[in-house]
């Protein structure tokens, strides 16, 4: 049985939890759950951990993370990932994650895709739920751009192997472009760019050649390049830019 207020003593439509925090802009439906779950959503200041729980916007207030939830006000944010941090919010081996480096900012917002744990590089962090979207999902066949230390020299046949494309435990992957950037007496970097967003992939894909990622920096998606943003940083994304991720 949902909890809910008294009808008779309402104000307004009586949404549940879940539905309020994803109609604010904030995350998926799914994401809210999780959220709610893992005990970052007051309303009234009262923890709830319902999803469920039915919520009168016309008097009650919900936040999350011990911010008041406003609706409308999309935030899209370019930031530096740096190694050793996390794109999750809390971690059970306490690991420090993005959020550490985000503490300072008023609306939440969350990445637009992942990161693992040792790459460093582009996030696109947001409030907006159909824009992460189209981000992420590998219809739209927005690309993503790494430059990648390998722990070989790479043979042009390897290289060659990449560019068309490898197969994976989870089938083949589409064509890659990629570009040789230089080569040193043990070590190769190249630019990589993809076009769907396989966990690990790419680390995936320079195993499937026989070789392995040392360093992993993602610095474009679509026609966004992270440019001299410092690590740990982060910026607005420009009007522009928003435009050219919308149309990618």
């Amino acid at each position: 049985m949902k909890s809910r207020p008294d009808r008779k003593k309402s104000k307004g439509p009586l949404k549940t939890l879940e539905r309020v925090i994803s109609k604010a802009g904030l995350g998926s439906r799914t994401e809210a759950r999780r959220w709610i779950a893992a005990g970052r959503v007051h309303v009234n200041g009262k923890l709830i951990q319902t999803p469920d729980y039915w919520v009168d916007l016309a008097r009650d207030t919900v936040s999350l993370d011990g911010r008041p939830l406003r609706a409308g006000g999309k935030v899209y944010l370019l930031f530096y990932k740096p190694k050793g941090y996390l794109t999750t919010y809390k971690d059970p081996e306490n690991r420090p994650t993005i959020y550490d480096l985000i503490s300072g900012l008023t609306v939440p917002v969350f990445p637009a895709g992942r990161l693992d744990l040792d790459s460093s590089g582009l996030l696109i962090l947001t409030n907006d739920t159909q824009f992460a979207e189209r981000l992420t999902n590998p219809q739209h066949k927005v690309t993503k751009t790494y430059q990648v230390k390998a722990a070989t020299v790479l043979s042009d046949e390897q290289i060659e192997k990449l560019r068309n494309g490898v197969t994976l435990s989870d089938g083949p992957t589409r064509p890659a472009v990629v570009k040789r950037v230089r080569d040193g007496a043990k070590h190769s970097v190249i630019e990589m760019t993809i076009s769907e967003g396989r966990n690990r992939q790419v680390r995936r894909m320079l195993q499937a050649v026989g070789s392995k990622v040392l360093k992993l920096v993602r610095t474009a998606i679509g026609d966004v390049r992270i440019g001299d943003l410092a690590i740990g940083s982060y910026r607005p994304l420009t009007g522009q830019e928003i435009k050219q991720l919308r149309g990618c």
